[in-house]
């Protein structure tokens, strides 16, 4: 009798995405290969079948994707050109290089979205302060810079008030712009609120959308998530819907697709960023979902049928834990057990550090405030502040 088949999965990156997208592969009996930078990294103390090597080392990436079904990314930071001879080598990129780089580079997103009529800021390419200046006098101050490539987590991203502060903060970074960075000038956008709309698309063109989430950021970081996003209207969060699933067509994204929007006072919607990958603001779905953003993710990259995105609760709320004064998390557990039986953890195996994304809680019910309150003192215990 022949073997039995068993896919393949070869994952870049080593971080807490990789290690959740492990968890979902189990019960499908999909086998994971990691490409991880070290031995520590979140996913490989947990993956058995763990290459280390760099995602800009050509060579290295070519031979761990030599015998996977498809590769997919815990992050977007793999050069185009190495996964373009990745596709020469007939190997499944998902999403491939031409879809990724919308979500590597921000004046290549910006230049596409404007030719699909989605809307976004007011943006502009600035070649130095000068033009950057000039940017801010003509749309307002305060304004936004950001660099193209290689910004998250609020890095590579400013906030500038007032001409001052742009000469002062930004000629440093133009004088140290890598080959291929370009700095985007976009309007200030005083939104309402921010909110989170996640697709998921296979190869063969199925799509599904999960439910809108609104996010609360604070510092550049995703803070906390509440889905559905509340009192929001049902022709608007069909809009934001209809619109990431567009835009997982128009780009052919293959796997998640995150579209951040901000949403305006008017109630216009206008697109902030992308990431084609599992994301921070679709944690939720891990618990609050019939089918996770995970499960979702490998589904399509295997061009497997797609599972349900629907919510299981009325309210799910998910709150990240970023590193604070607690060092021994695994302890800090029983406390937050003992309070409250139906939360539910994931903490990703990293060292603390301030600021750091650690982990993440999440809480569901039919009480909007309480499953809030609940979040909110379970991730404040687990960050040191016990009356949170």
């Amino acid at each position: 009798m022949d073997d039995p088949r068993t896919f393949t999965v070869g994952i870049i990156g080593g971080g807490q995405l990789a290690r959740m997208m492990y968890t979902a592969s189990i019960p499908l009996g999909i086998r994971v290969k990691l490409l991880s930078v070290t031995a520590d990294d979140s996913a490989a103390q947990v993956i058995g079948d763990v290459t280390l090597g760099h995602h800009t080392d050509a060579d290295a990436v070519r031979a761990f994707a030599a015998d996977c079904d498809a590769i997919t990314f815990d992050h977007e930071h793999v050069p185009s050109e190495i996964l373009r001879q990745l596709e020469a080598d007939g190997v499944a990129v998902r999403p491939g290089p031409a879809a990724l780089v919308h979500a590597q580079d921000k004046a290549v997103m910006r230049t596409r979205l404007a030719e699909l009529g989605v809307p976004c800021p007011v943006n502009r390419v600035v070649a130095d302060v000068d033009e950057l200046v000039g940017f801010g006098d003509e749309q307002g101050w305060p304004m936004i810079a950001k660099v193209s490539r290689g910004g998250y987590d609020g890095k590579g991203v400013w906030k500038l008030d007032s001409p001052a502060e742009a000469a002062e903060v930004m000629a440093p970074v133009f004088s140290d712009l890598a080959d291929g960075v370009v700095v985007v000038a976009e309007e200030f956008v005083d939104f309402a609120r921010e909110l989170s709309a996640l697709a998921v698309r296979s190869p063969s063109g199925q799509a599904v959308a999960y439910p809108v989430s609104e996010t609360v950021q604070r510092d550049g970081i995703c803070w906390q998530t509440t889905t559905p996003a509340p009192a929001i209207a049902e022709d608007r969060a069909v809009e934001a819907q209809q619109l990431a699933l567009r835009l997982a067509k128009e780009l052919d994204v293959v796997g998640v697709l995150a579209v951040e929007l901000m949403e305006r006072a008017s109630g216009e919607l206008v697109v902030n960023e992308l990431a084609m990958r599992p994301h921070n603001t679709g944690h939720w779905s891990i618990d609050g979902a019939h089918t996770s953003q995970f499960e979702n993710h490998l589904r399509a990259v295997l061009d497997l049928p797609l599972g349900d995105p629907s919510s299981r609760e009325t309210w799910t709320v998910m709150h990240n834990v970023l590193g604070g004064t607690v060092e021994d998390l695994p302890s800090a557990l029983l406390h937050c057990f003992a309070r409250d039986r139906r939360l539910r953890v994931e903490l990703y195996g990293k060292s603390v550090r301030p600021g750091r994304k650690v982990g993440h809680v999440v809480t569901f019910g039919d009480d909007l405030d309480r499953v809030r309150r609940r979040a909110a003192h379970a991730a404040g215990y687990l960050m040191g502040d016990p009356d949170a």
